[in-house]
Order: C-alpha cells, then sequence, then structure tokens
C-alpha cells in the first residue's frame, strides 16, 4: 500500500514532463513557425494597379478666361421725335437682312409738310421761269437806249434771286422727305436682333434706343491674358473656347491689344468664333491659345492626390508605396503632366490614392 502512493507522484511527474516536451517540440516545428511569421508579417492595406509615367509629345497651350461678346453691336434708334410708334416688326432674336423694315411711327404732319414743300417748289420755278424769260429779253436791249442800265441789273439780278428761291425749295422738300423716311426704321445690317427696348404706341424721342442689333450676327471671345504671354500670341492661330454650360468651339486669334491694364497686368486678345447655337453673347468662357507642341512626361489623373496645396504620387517599393512630391502642369483629357519630380518609367499606384499613406504595404494586381 506504501509503495502503491508512492508511485502515483512519481507518474504524474512524469506525465507533466512528457507533456511539456511535446510542446516544445511543437513549437520548434517548421510548420509553426511559419504561421507565426505569417502571423507577424503586415498584412496589405489595399489591392492597387500599376501604372508607369509616359513620355510623349503633348500640344502646348496658353490658358485664358473671359466672356463671350457680340463682334460690334448695332444701336439702331428714332432720328425725328414727336412721332407716335405704330408697329414693331421684329422681336429679340429674329434675323434680320440689311435695309429690312423693323418698326413704322405714324407719319403726323410730315407728309403735310411734304405736299406743302412740293407745292412752293411747284410755285418758285414758275417764278424763275417768269423772271428768266425777262432777264433773257433784257439782255437783248443792251447797249440801247430802250432801258437804262439800272433796269437791266435788276432784270438780271431778279432772274437770280428766283433761281436761288427754287434751290431752296428743292432743299425743303429734299429734307421733308428724309423726315418723312425717318418713319420707316430700317435695319442698317445684317445680324441678329439682341434687345428691343421700343414699345408700340409709345412717343419716341429723337435718339431714343429702339433695338440692338449683333452685326452680322458674329461673336467674340474677348480673353484676359497676363501681358507677359501676349508675345507668344499672333493673329490666325486657333484657340479652342469651352464656354460655361455649353459644347467647345473652336475659333481663330482676330486681334491682340496693343496695351495692358494698369490694374490686372492683363492684355485683351480677341478671338472670333465659329457659329454655334449653344453661343450666347454674355457667358463667361476658359480657353487654350494653340502654340505647337513640346515634349510632356504624362500620368493619369486618378494618379495624382492634391493635399495641402501640393501634388503627390505614390511610387510603387515592392510590396510597399513610397509618397513623391511632383510638380503638375497641363492637362489633357484625363492624363496630366508632370513637370518634375518623376522619370519616365517609374511605376506608381493608378488610382484610389487617397488611402494610401507613405511607407502602407499594398498587394499590386497582376
Amino acid at each position: 500500500m506504501t509503495d502503491m502512493k508512492i508511485r502515483i507522484p512519481f507518474l504524474t511527474a512524469a506525465l507533466t514532463v512528457a507533456l511539456a516536451a511535446a510542446f516544445v517540440a511543437a513549437l520548434s516545428s517548421p510548420v509553426f513557425a511559419a504561421d507565426q511569421a505569417a502571423s507577424a508579417a503586415p498584412k496589405p492595406a489595399l489591392t492597387v494597379k500599376r501604372v508607369v509615367a509616359q513620355a510623349g509629345t503633348w500640344p502646348q497651350t496658353l490658358a485664358g478666361t473671359g466672356s463671350i461678346t457680340a463682334w460690334q453691336e448695332a444701336i439702331i434708334g428714332a432720328e425725328i421725335g414727336g412721332q407716335r410708334l405704330t408697329a414693331l416688326l421684329v422681336d429679340v432674336g429674329d434675323r434680320v437682312r440689311k435695309g429690312q423694315l423693323l418698326a413704322r411711327l405714324s407719319p403726323g404732319t410730315l407728309e403735310t409738310d411734304l405736299a406743302a414743300s412740293k407745292a412752293a417748289l411747284l410755285e418758285a420755278e414758275a417764278s424763275a421761269r417768269e423772271a428768266h424769260q425777262t432777264a433773257e429779253r433784257v439782255k437783248t436791249l443792251q447797249g440801247s437806249e430802250a432801258l437804262s442800265p439800272q433796269a437791266i441789273d435788276q432784270a438780271l439780278a431778279a432772274d437770280a434771286a428766283a433761281q436761288a428761291r427754287v434751290a431752296a425749295a428743292k432743299a425743303r422738300v429734299q429734307a421733308d422727305q428724309l423726315r418723312l423716311s425717318y418713319t420707316q426704321i430700317t435695319a442698317p445690317d445684317d445680324g441678329v436682333i439682341s434687345a428691343r427696348v421700343a414699345t408700340p404706341g409709345a412717343l419716341v424721342q429723337p435718339g431714343q434706343e429702339l433695338f440692338r442689333l449683333q452685326r452680322q450676327g458674329r461673336l467674340e471671345w474677348r480673353a484676359e491674358v497676363p501681358g507677359a504671354e501676349l508675345a507668344q500670341l499672333k493673329t490666325g492661330q486657333v484657340v479652342r473656347v469651352q464656354p460655361s454650360g455649353a459644347p467647345a468651339v473652336e475659333g481663330r486669334i482676330r486681334r491682340v491689344a496693343p496695351q495692358v491694364d494698369t490694374q490686372t497686368r492683363n492684355g485683351l486678345v480677341y478671338v472670333d468664333l465659329k457659329p454655334g447655337e449653344a453661343l450666347r453673347a454674355g457667358l463667361f468662357a476658359r480657353g487654350d491659345f494653340m502654340l505647337g507642341e513640346s515634349n510632356a512626361l504624362t500620368l493619369p489623373q486618378t494618379a495624382v492626390l492634391l493635399r495641402d496645396g501640393f501634388s503627390y504620387v505614390f511610387r510603387i517599393d515592392g510590396s510597399k508605396v513610397r509618397e513623391q512630391k511632383v510638380q503638375i502642369g497641363r492637362r489633357e483629357g484625363n492624363r496630366v503632366e508632370v513637370k518634375s519630380g518623376l522619370t519616365a518609367g517609374t511605376a506608381v499606384v493608378e488610382s484610389g490614392v487617397g488611402f494610401l499613406v507613405d511607407g502602407d504595404t499594398v498587394r499590386v494586381a497582376p
């Protein structure tokens, strides 16, 4: 019995030692070591796609901003006053031809004045004919004693005065005809009616504005460009203009301003635009002046992170990413020019850069 009591503690101790030896052997096995290393390795933060910076030829452009305006805008007003506006024949947006009737004023007493002037002209012409005949007869008596020299001079003077009265009467007729013609408001050129101020039945005054006309329907873009860059621009250069809320249109430089604004230090560039239904005077527009072509290193815009006013990309370095500061230049479509900070062929993260920080471990998608 005593021998049995001694054996039980001995067996318990031996079993404990055996279990400890087995645990140590398991910890030292290759499988456990691999599992432990795998659990200790950092897990990839994100699966990314790889893209390389590409060198190529890009158009060289100069940016500008400004408003679209009418090439020339004519103000059509009343030449005479005191007449009532009886008819308006066009409205805003109508295309008109040169000489087309736009509005009509009441002639009032102008027709009566013209008739009186014509009658006065007939009377003056009759008196002039009589005076002229008398003068011709007197001329035949010069040198004789039938008429005194004073009487002859009076007859010749009366003839000249009668001819002057005829000329004055003709001038009055022409003036009355001109005043009557002013009751017909016509278009001074081809174009589009851009504004109508006139109101039917209103009593107009001399010089009062009735319509505004975009001459020939032409529009232009008046772009503001830094004065230091104006020397690069020449008449005839192609411009790509993007109006707000309208499709892009092509234009050509018509004129470069000879001076620069002293406040903004910008100069105006006048660009003729091709007609388009979506174009409207007054729209704000951005545009690019095509200056030629130059070499450029480019990346997709999605590869560039903008933060705190600077631009960054993430270089792929094995299974990690490294933040790299870069300088950005031109943009074309969905790509952007990298002016410095990167070399051609460098692999960077294509998209999702907003979720990465320097040193992150990533998995690069094939």
